[in-house]
């Protein structure tokens, strides 16, 4: 297959719509070709294009930083002598300042299927300063690795924040990076050439394939999603950032695993087998002890299970990751619940909500769970209704 950066170095006439324009790349350390060539390197040496800049997402330009409010600065290129800006440290947004001496941005990040995920924010903001300054904007595609499925509630009026910044938008939404690109420009009305350099050989039902086949290499878009089988658990395991138990990061198994020192694991897993088993299908279970090096729980044993998203059992179509960690927290509160705290703000830069809000972008999940007399029936009845509304709203997009 390939994708949009390879078409873009190999089509002479996408090629001729950069020419001659002054172009800033938004990329990251996976923004590489399908030989592993870095896309500024390819912008620059092979096409001779005039690149004049670079604006990073957050995690870095180098894709270095951990998460959760840990900037990365501007500096100059060391090779080009072009100043790279942070989009995630003093500002968040691209300046008009900043854009003044460009015509075009280039975009080339690679996603994970998760509205949470910040380069989907990042996506949305430098298309509103495009559109506010008058600039053109080219995506290279690239695949979601996750694929169509669709899960999870769509983003409420008032849990917009930097991991969701437009209402509506699903929680595994199973657009490609361009596709999402298209739904923004409509969605919030914007006046902005938008050209989406499309993929070619991309097959979204098997959508892991490109990779699985060595046709393409995995290049981490962030320090703790390091392989496929990290970004397939990520719709649930990132719902851990809203509590106090360890989603495994300063593990060598970052969004694979949960735990805490106090946790009974298998009493636990019992607990979601009689609420839901039905919850708990496509991935294989197992108990583990690790002990994080940084963040939640560090130096600390703690006890839970790891997601085996890379099992021959695991099913992509049966495996609901949201629903299987809103059962786990269910579980929690039923029979452990000292150890589910909800995390108290700051959280991506916002003070007063709760972070469990803002990652499942409804207060519902939260009430859900707190609720000792709620059923599996009504979570599963509200989460439909918003998935079934998303794959109407999601069509007109669709590229592939």
């Amino acid at each position: 297959m390939k994708l949009g950066i390879d078409v873009l170095s190999e089509d002479k006439k996408i090629q001729s719509l950069l020419k001659k324009k002054r172009i800033a790349l938004l990329g990251h350390e996976a923004s590489v070709d399908s030989e592993l060539n870095f896309t500024l390197d390819l912008l620059c040496k092979h096409l001779k294009l005039n690149v004049v800049k670079v604006f990073g997402p957050q995690h870095g330009f180098c894709s270095d930083k951990q998460d959760d409010m840990k900037e990365s600065g501007d500096f100059l290129h060391p090779i080009y002598k072009i100043p790279v800006h942070s989009l995630y440290g003093e500002v968040r947004k691209p300046r008009d300042i900043d854009v003044q001496d460009i015509d075009a941005f280039v975009i080339d990040l690679q996603d994970v299927g998760c509205r949470i995920y910040t380069y989907v924010t990042t996506l949305l903001y430098v298309l509103e300063s495009a559109a506010k300054n008058s600039k053109q904007v080219f995506v290279l595609d690239r695949p979601n690795p996750i694929g169509r499925n669709v899960e999870g509630f769509n983003l409420e009026d008032s849990m917009v924040s930097f991991v969701g910044a437009l209402p509506g938008l699903s929680f595994r939404h199973g657009l490609t990076l361009g596709e999402l690109a298209k739904y923004f420009v409509a969605t919030a009305k914007l006046d902005v050439d938008l050209e989406v350099i499309k993929m070619e050989g991309w097959n979204p039902s098997d959508p892991s394939k490109a990779w699985s086949d060595g046709s393409l290499a995995w290049v981490n878009p962030s320090p703790n999603l390091p392989r496929l089988s990290s970004v397939q658990a990520f719709c649930g395991t990132v719902l851990l950032e809203g509590t106090l138990l360890s989603e495994g990061r300063g593990t060598t198994r970052p969004l694979e695993l949960w735990g805490h020192p106090q946790a009974k694991p298998t009493v636990t897993v019992k607990k979601m087998a009689e609420l839901c088993p039905e919850w708990m299908l496509g991935v294989k279970l197992r108990e583990c002890h690790f002990e994080p090096t940084f963040q939640k729980h560090v130096h600390n044993l703690c006890k839970g299970f790891q997601l085996h998203c890379e099992h021959k059992s695991f099913d992509d179509h049966l495996f609901k990751p949201f629903r299987f960690f809103a059962l786990l927290f269910k579980a929690l509160r039923l029979e452990c619940p000292s150890i589910l705290k909800w995390k108290q703000p700051p959280y991506e830069y916002e003070h007063e909500r709760l972070a469990i809000d803002l990652l499942s972008g409804s207060s519902l999940l939260r009430e859900w769970v707190d609720d000792s007399t709620s059923k599996v029936e009504e979570l599963e009845q509200a989460l439909k209704k918003d998935e079934k509304q998303w794959e109407q709203i999601r069509r007109p997009f669709m590229i592939y």
